[in-house]
């Protein structure tokens, strides 16, 4: 069911985002149907007037019409309603466009199917190594990861690499195994796993750092594939209903493809970019950056703590509950604290990766040490997803913003209580219990790890069940936030978290014209009726990115 629910909402969305008009330069009116403002004074208006990039006026229809310039363009919504720009707080761009370029298995609902895929795949692909993403075995029927038999099954003597969902884990077939020289003797990298057959050979499952082991087998995108996929991404998320998106773990290539593009007006939302630590030293340096179009800027670097609750590399605590270990640790503290310091001197935010109670609280630990009092840093822990009762205060202490995706709660649920047990479960994707605590949460989707849909994030926040409706009893419901929560979740709270609180994220007069409609109102509709409203105008800066 959730294949069929999750393939109508990306058809849903296919449509791609016209270029904006290079000839309209008029004001722009905005009426018709519910509008709200993320402004907690003056929740709602009838009407938004934007002139150049910002927003004129915001309130009564008749004020808007009298104050707009002769020739303004009328965009009635008819009846749809209008938002804040959304914003994904946590995303990959490149990985966002490569995944509608190459072999994609996140529809994938069984390893017989994965299966069945990729020999398809390979019947159509004769030549060359195959890479593919995407795959999550944790709802499959066969209840178990794949294998380098099962690939080989698939397309005999290939040498293939398939990519877990969430990035911290590969499947690589006997072949790809072989080219690497990863054998029966081959030792457990720091910070990652082979996993061994009962004959003692590695069986294919790579977990977190042990994935760089088979990385020389499969040739990296060319330029000119990561240009088309940053284009095809930009393009796919105006057309969801995105405004901007906070870039995560970027490579040096990538951000220079990305500014040229932007450059050319070939490329029309907001990115914020976190620097992977192997291209980040102009960060390092300068500090935070904007391009000469505004659009691409560059906050800090990424780092990560820890792997995946899935694959069990989230760093906890106390075991596993269905497994042994206690997850992995993917950052030495000597070399995570060093870029630390380097950041701290430069003004330079600090994004790393932490899934597990363990991870979350080294986290804190190690910024506790590096900001050494600062708490207007506003350093930020991607996932915060497993996390102990008394660290939750200390994000509102240290000023650490939570950057969290509600949509991993709802597909998390139906392996986390494995993994986790009930004793510590109440730990897991808790933004009701962070809000309260006075921690700003700013909601992203981490995709392509997910959809990288704002109705699911939305609908995953305020409702916390399942695609199909489901949620076990013992899944903490009252974690759900409300819906104006919600929103600030999306549009206020990653504003803020990129220091642009003053000129994004709520509709105000002076502020930054970025908005974001639906054919529904999500701050009323039923929660699945949600899932089914259609992005309908996206404009950024002023100009009309998408338009239904």
């Amino acid at each position: 069911m959730r294949r069929f629910v999750l393939a109508a909402l990306l058809a849903a969305t296919s449509m791609t985002a016209a270029p904006p008009s290079k000839s309209w330069a008029g004001d722009l009116l905005i009426h018709g149907g519910p509008i709200h403002t993320g402004v907690d004074a003056a929740p709602t208006a009838e009407a938004v007037l934007i002139r150049d990039d910002r927003i004129l006026f915001v309130g009564p229809l008749a004020a808007a019409k009298a104050k707009a310039a002769k020739g303004v363009r009328d965009l009635d919504l008819k009846g749809a309603a209008a938002y804040p720009g959304f914003v994904d707080a946590h995303a990959h761009l490149t990985g966002i466009g490569l995944r509608e370029l190459t072999l994609n298995l996140d529809q994938t609902q069984s390893l017989a199917e994965l299966v069945t895929t990729v020999k398809a795949y390979a019947a159509a692909h004769p030549d060359g190594p195959i890479f593919g993403r995407g795959w999550i075995e944790t709802h499959w029927p066969e209840k178990r990861f794949p294998t380098k038999a099962d690939l080989d099954a698939a397309a005999p003597g290939r040498i293939m690499v398939l990519e877990r969902a969430d990035g911290h884990a590969s499947v690589a077939s006997s072949a790809a195994l072989a080219k690497a020289g990863v054998a029966t003797a081959t030792a457990d990298p720091a910070g990652g796993k082979i996993l061994k057959g009962p004959d003692g050979a590695p069986d294919g499952m790579l977990i977190d750092h042990a994935q760089a082991l088979v990385e020389g087998v499969i040739p990296p995108p060319s330029a000119a594939l990561k240009r088309e996929a940053l284009r095809k991404a930009g393009a796919l998320y105006a057309a969801r209903g995105w405004t901007g998106l906070d870039n995560m773990s970027v490579m040096g290539d990538d951000l220079a493809l990305l500014r040229d593009e932007a450059a050319k007006g070939a490329f029309h939302i907001r990115v914020d970019n976190y620097m992977d630590p192997s291209g980040a030293a102009e960060v390092l340096a300068k500090g935070p950056q904007v391009d000469p179009t505004g659009l691409i800027r560059v906050r800090g670097i990424k780092l990560y703590m820890d792997g995946a609750l899935g694959s069990r590399g989230a760093a906890l605590l106390e075991p596993y509950s269905d497994a042994e270990g206690l997850g992995l640790q993917l950052t030495p503290q000597d070399k995570g604290l060093a870029l630390m310091k380097q950041a701290k001197a430069v003004g330079a935010q600090v994004a790393m990766h932490a899934i597990g109670d363990r991870g979350n609280r080294m986290t804190l630990d190690w910024f506790e040490q590096s900001l050494a009092g600062d708490t207007q840093a506003r350093w930020r822990i991607e996932h915060s997803q497993i996390v102990a009762d008394t660290d939750v205060p200390r994000f509102a202490k240290l000023g650490v913003i939570a950057s969290m995706q509600p949509s991993h709660a709802i597909g998390d649920l139906y392996f986390a209580p494995a993994r986790l047990g009930q004793a510590r479960l109440h730990e897991g994707y808790r933004w009701k219990d962070f809000l309260k605590a006075g921690v700003v949460v700013a909601a992203g989707s981490d995709a392509p790890v997910e959809v990288g849909d704002p109705r699911i994030e939305f609908y995953a926040a305020v409702y916390r069940h399942s695609l199909t409706g489901f949620a076990n009893a013992d899944w903490h419901l009252e974690e759900a936030v409300t819906r104006a929560e919600a929103l600030k979740m999306l549009t206020l709270a990653p504003a803020y978290a990129v220091f642009r609180e003053k000129e994004l994220g709520t509709l105000e007069a002076g502020k930054k014209a970025d908005v974001t409609a639906f054919d529904k109102d999500l701050m009323t509709v039923e929660p699945k009726a949600i899932l089914t409203a259609q992005p309908v105008l996206t404009v950024v800066d002023g100009k009309v990115v998408f338009e239904r």
